[in-house]
């Protein structure tokens, strides 16, 4: 195990168990009285019937232990972390428990995670951009593939009789988006259900796309990074960096 991968560990470790309690605060001030549920409702099983049923766990403690095991490496492999020094880790929990000096204290690991995934994150950009500058640039060659001045391109599939929207007005679409490589991370045509927003409530590439629409119209539009979420993830989904595609139909002007 690299060193490296050993001092992320405990500083991770401190960071989750302060989110941990935090949470619990959260919940304690949050919950109802019991006497608010309905009387036909059940208690409340196990969350986790296989692990409980498990010789392993003996007690509550032991139940709460994995459990926090399990939201952890949830928690770590969400951010990319495959591989830990368990070691490490057990050591850190412990001397954190029972109030023992740590590798850092809270504050300068929160500083290092954020450093780190800060870099982590610039690596993973730098491959994301490029791949989507490339396909943009073969993308823009295309017969029938419109290039604004800003970068947005895009592409008339159907072209509708209706007025165009104004940066201010209020716009109801059906829309289904992918990465460049086809990946699909969110449509609303899946679900069958159009939606409403403002026009100028939505990244760049729409806000700009939809002004040049006519109502009923259904366009195919080629976004760059900077015109969509530029150098932040949006969610799991959509790294940092990304290109995005989008067909969109315009269906009303809201009023």
């Amino acid at each position: 195990m690299y060193k490296l991968e050993k001092t992320i560990l405990a500083a991770v470790i401190l960071g989750f168990l302060a989110t941990a309690e935090s949470k619990a605060q959260t919940i304690k001030k949050t919950v109802k009285p019991a006497s608010t549920v309905k009387k036909t409702t059940k208690a409340a099983a196990s969350p986790v019937k296989a692990a409980t049923s498990s010789s392993v766990l003996k007690n509550q403690m032991d139940s709460l232990s994995a459990a926090i095991g399990v939201s952890f490496s949830n928690s770590l492999t969400s951010q990319g972390i495959n591989e830990i020094n368990s070691e490490v880790l057990t050591k850190t929990i412990n001397a954190s428990l029972k109030g023992d000096k740590t590798a850092f204290t809270p504050e300068d690991a929160n500083k290092f995670i954020g450093e780190y995934f800060h870099k982590i994150s610039a690596e993973k950009g730098a491959t994301v951009r490029v791949e989507g500058e490339k396909f943009l640039e073969e993308n823009k060659k295309r017969a029938g593939v419109t290039t604004t001045e800003s970068g947005l391109q895009y592409e008339v599939i159907k072209t509708g009789d209706g007025p165009k929207p104004a940066e201010t007005d209020k716009v109801k679409t059906h829309y289904h988006g992918t990465l460049t490589n086809g990946t699909v991370f969110d449509s609303s045509v899946d679900r069958g259900e159009p939606v409403e927003f403002p026009v100028n409530g939505v990244i760049k590439g729409w806000t700009e796309a939809l002004q040049l629409m006519p109502v009923g119209s259904k366009w195919k539009l080629f976004i760059p990074y900077q015109l969509a979420y530029g150098e932040r993830a949006a969610g799991p989904q959509i790294p940092a960096y990304s290109a995005l595609v989008f067909e969109v139909e315009l269906l009303e002007i809201v009023k």
